[in-house]
């Protein structure tokens, strides 16, 4: 019988890839570490509708593990999926609480646009999109993604904090998480100086250690029991969800998770190299599991599930094939066992002003940025219908804080230089624009 190590390299492509099964145990480990927040932090967003705060936990868990399953057996790419930030809050604040929808219903409006997105997915209208997307726009979207999750970092580790004047300002640099995100920076910079492997989660491991005695990493156990699901199981309510009026929270959730997903695929892509001639390899099957988790999210208990920006960490410490992704499940499932740990890596640290911090993963956020920006030498800067579009688009990112709202400014932009210069634009593009600008004029936030 084949060694189970061949069935595993074959199965991923692992040496064609250039990788090994231990580079993508860690890749997975590292991308979980960064990720495992959403565990903790998505049941407290959605438990302000009056959701039972560990069902949503145990389904956040699961959706997430589907997900990453599905793109890493199916897909075979190194991207985490979890239900996404943002549009949980979109859920919970505009849609729930807001508009006063229950949220069985909301949730049953998260099944039909997954359902939709299954359907887009099958037609294949979202590799089409994503494979029409020129070259210029996505180095724009992959430096974008970059700046915006250091810019997450940034505000994570404490280096920047509101300001009523200026909107941000540079946090103290005197307090412990600051100190600590600052050191995190220049360990795991020397460390990936030196060419050490591991170095992401070697400097992860490192500052949870030294974390302990300063309390900024909180011991909370090894093991505890999966929650019970029950409350929000089957709860949603797609009748409810057709009526005329939720038409257009049903659209939001598909125009936000159709686009996040799409310019978190060209950003990990363009970071690992996967893009061939300016295309995704195997786009539709990337675009499969997002959708599938969504639909099996809702019934479980949860809001949209979208391909993780986090998924860069992992890319980072050399992930390239789908066994990345499946680490990532395998720990998410765990996590329903081990919560105390992953809360304990993952989980944030509330200093006096009653700010949480996570003075752990933020230095490998900045990191990651920094990776990230080197695609924009691959822009064209003399020529501005094209370098307009993709300044506008990694500016945008960070900025609106929102992938999705990013993409819109450089995909508005970019038809409208072009035809204006006398250049032809593809209709689908064209097409696109304009229901980003439909997105905005006629179904608001």
């Amino acid at each position: 019988m084949e060694p189970l190590k061949h069935r595993v390299d074959r199965f991923f492509l692992l040496t064609q890839n250039g990788t090994d099964i231990p580079t993508e145990i860690r890749a997975g480990l590292v991308t979980f570490l960064t990720a495992s927040y959403i565990i903790f932090v998505q049941p407290a967003v959605l438990s302000e509708t009056g959701m039972d705060f560990g069902a949503v936990m145990t389904a956040t868990c699961l959706s997430a593990a589907l997900g990453c399953l599905i793109m890493g057996l199916w897909a075979n790419y190194p991207i985490a999926l979890a239900p996404g930030m943002g549009i949980n809050f979109y859920f919970a604040y505009t849609v729930v609480i807001g508009q006063g929808i229950s949220w069985q219903t909301a949730l049953g409006a998260v099944f039909c646009s997954g359902l939709i997105l299954i359907v887009l997915t099958l037609l294949r209208v979202r590799a089409l999109i994503l494979n029409l997307i020129p070259d210029f726009l996505k180095s724009g979207i992959a430096a974008g993604i970059g700046l915006f999750i250091a810019f997450i970092g940034f505000v994570q580790g404490g280096l920047v904090v509101e300001n009523p004047g200026t909107l941000v300002k540079l946090g103290n640099l005197k307090s412990l998480p600051v100190i600590f995100t600052l050191s995190g920076l220049v360990l795991i910079g020397v460390l990936l100086q030196r060419k050490i492997k591991g170095a992401i989660l070697i400097g992860m491991v490192l500052l949870t250690l030294l974390g302990l005695p300063f309390g900024l990493v909180t011991y909370q156990g090894l093991v505890s029991m999966p929650p019970d699901m029950g409350p929000t199981l089957m709860q949603m309510d797609i009748a409810g969800a057709f009526d005329l009026g939720l038409i257009t929270v049903v659209l939001v959730f598909v125009f936000v998770d159709l686009f996040d997903t799409a310019g978190t695929l060209v950003g990990v892509s363009q970071q690992a190299g996967f893009m061939e001639h300016g295309k995704l390899p195997r786009a539709t099957r990337a675009f499969l599991p997002d959708a599938v988790a969504t639909t099996a999210g809702a019934a479980m208990g949860t809001s949209t599930v979208v391909c993780y920006i986090e998924s860069s960490t992992g890319v980072a410490e050399g992930g390239r094939t789908g066994l990345t992704a499946v680490v990532v499940a395998v720990l998410f499932l765990l996590a329903l066992f081990l919560s105390p740990i992953a809360q304990m890596i993952g989980g944030g640290y509330t200093p006096e002003m009653g700010k949480t911090l996570y003075p752990i993963t933020a230095p490998v956020l900045i990191i990651v940025g920094c990776l990230m920006a080197s695609n924009l030498t691959r822009i064209d800067w003399n020529k501005w219908d094209e370098a307009l579009p993709a300044f506008l688009t990694f500016v945008g990112m960070p900025l609106t804080y929102s992938i999705a709202d990013g993409m819109a400014l450089g995909f508005i932009t970019y038809p409208v230089l072009k035809i204006c210069s006398g250049k032809s634009v593809h209709p689908v593009m064209i097409l696109i624009a304009v229901l980003f600008l439909l997105r905005y004029v006629m179904l608001g936030d």
